[in-house]
């Protein structure tokens, strides 16, 4: 008796879930995905021979170069907040819609009583105009000082967190202005913070 033979069909796969993953995926990583921001002034950072990766919450970052400094706080919320310290500690109010553009701002340097212009900028006028940095005279006007106090008090209240603090500078920069900087922080007993440098080749 002849044997039936089976008739040979071509295989097929449905891909159809596996595309949904990949877009999800891919979705996914871009949403998540943190940009990276530009510096209000170029700052050539020294080298150095460890590597450790700088918090994405959390920590601050003091920004110095060509003699003027700039401030950031991590996190929209903490910069809001910090943003509503400020505002009642130099009796300005600022609106809404200022806290919610600030909360956006990656670093900044102008002072206080400019904040509100510069707030009112196109973003890519306020990442192209020449900022003259945030006042840091030890002796006199000390902005700078009320920032790092205001963001530390916003993240203990939001996170209850300490927040960290880490100095970036130009590797040109002169030392006066790295030593107000430092003083500025020891005054508020912070006496422990990082220095922001990039990878010493061997």
């Amino acid at each position: 008796m002849p044997r039936v033979k089976v008739a040979r069909k071509s295989t097929a796969i449905d891909m159809t879930a596996m595309c949904d993953v990949a877009f999800l995926l891919l979705t996914f990583f871009i949403l998540s995905a943190k940009p990276k921001t530009q510096d209000p002034a170029q700052i050539q950072i020294p080298a150095a021979t460890v590597i450790g990766p700088i918090p994405e919450v959390d920590f601050s970052t003091i920004s110095i170069g060509q003699g003027k400094v700039f401030f950031n706080v991590e996190g929209d919320d903490v910069r809001k907040k910090t943003l509503e310290i400020m505002g009642d500690k130099y009796k300005i109010a600022f609106t809404p819609d200022e806290k919610n553009t600030f909360a956006g701002v990656e670093s900044f340097g102008v002072p206080i009583s400019q904040l509100k212009t510069f707030l009112a900028l196109d973003p890519k006028q306020r990442g192209t105009i020449a900022q003259p940095g945030i006042p840091v005279d030890t002796t006199n006007t000390n902005e700078l000082y009320d920032w790092v106090h205001s963001a530390r008090l916003a993240d203990k209240y939001l996170h209850d967190k300490d927040l960290k603090i880490g100095i970036k500078g130009n590797s040109e920069e002169n030392f006066p202005t790295v030593a107000k900087v430092i003083s500025t922080l020891q005054k508020q007993k912070v006496d422990r913070f990082n220095l922001i440098t990039s990878l010493k080749s061997k």
